[in-house]
């Protein structure tokens, strides 16, 4: 009974942290057609401004939510540096200048901050622990559990209630027939992106708990995970992200508890593995998005 409370608290606070990643990225990918390749770079953006923030004495919290409103404020710059001035000419394009924009943040705290790992401040909460049913589990995980409900639930009420919601689901379904029925196509690609950016945030606040520290790559691997998940749930749905958020949590959960120490460090080639013959299996992703759409 303990492993298995301890089993589902493990894989509901990966796959809730893993979840809001992959729903940052799929949120651009459904109206742009596009991978944000610098996303990860949000991530770092939002710990760097934690350690920043550190000396000036602030409240925690208001540093958490500085850290949250600076990888909004990125994510949208990401759309006006990396995206707006070439999203029309080509697909490679973009992609190259994502590359580029992310590269150039990596690089800008490599040279402004420093390339050693930086602690970032924590309040005592994340090192606690918690007795649930006689299994002692970090408060962090409570902590992202709750926090993924939380946002889960209110992107899921902004897509489906909201005008800017529906506007940016119109915009994912056939983006050039939303814009000639009048959707401000500029606004909801803003949109998108500040609040992939505020996901960001979230995430980099979570994972940044579970390690104190930040580094100039500390993105790379949120994005690796993130990348994985929309594959594995659908690159064009936001169900389809948390699905293969949570999905993915569970695989490498089930790896860490099942494969012996010696072969530990072969999970991610076990991941990839499954990952493979799910995508076999269903290679459109396991939820699929709206049938039509184009980039614009």
């Amino acid at each position: 009974m303990a492993f298995a409370i301890q089993f589902v608290i493990d894989v509901l606070s990966l796959g809730g942290a893993y979840a809001l990643m992959a729903l940052g990225l799929v949120i651009i990918y459904g109206i742009l057609r596009l991978v944000n390749f610098a996303y990860g770079e949000l991530i770092m953006v939002a710990g760097y401004t934690m350690y920043l923030a550190s000396g000036s004495g602030l409240p925690w919290i208001v540093m958490a939510v500085l850290a949250v409103i600076m990888a909004v404020v990125f994510g949208i710059l990401t759309d006006y540096v990396a995206f707006r001035p070439v999203r029309a000419k080509s697909v490679t394009a973009v992609l190259i200048t994502s590359f580029a924009f992310s590269n150039l943040l990596q690089n800008a705290a490599l040279l402004f901050i420093s390339p050693r790992p930086r602690n970032v401040p924590l309040p005592e909460i994340f090192s606690q622990t918690v007795s649930i049913a006689g299994v002692i589990t970090p408060v962090r995980n409570l902590i992202t559990i709750a926090a993924s409900v939380v946002l889960l639930a209110a992107v899921a009420f902004l897509m489906r209630k909201t005008t800017l919601g529906i506007a940016m689901r119109a915009a994912a379904a056939n983006f050039t027939m939303a814009r000639m029925l009048g959707v401000p196509a500029n606004l909801i690609i803003s949109s998108a992106f500040a609040l992939s950016g505020f996901l960001a945030g979230v995430v980099g606040i979570l994972w940044i708990g579970r390690i104190g520290t930040v580094v100039p790559g500390i993105g790379l691997e949120p994005l690796l995970v993130a990348f994985i998940a929309t594959v594995i749930g659908g690159m064009r749905s936001l169900q389809g992200a948390v699905v293969g958020g949570f999905l993915l949590a569970f695989i490498d959960t089930t790896l860490n508890y099942t494969l012996s120490q010696d072969l530990l460090k072969f999970r991610d080639a076990f991941t990839f593995g499954l990952v493979i013959l799910i995508l076999l299996w269903r290679p459109g992703g396991l939820i699929k998005g709206p049938a039509r759409g184009q980039r614009t």
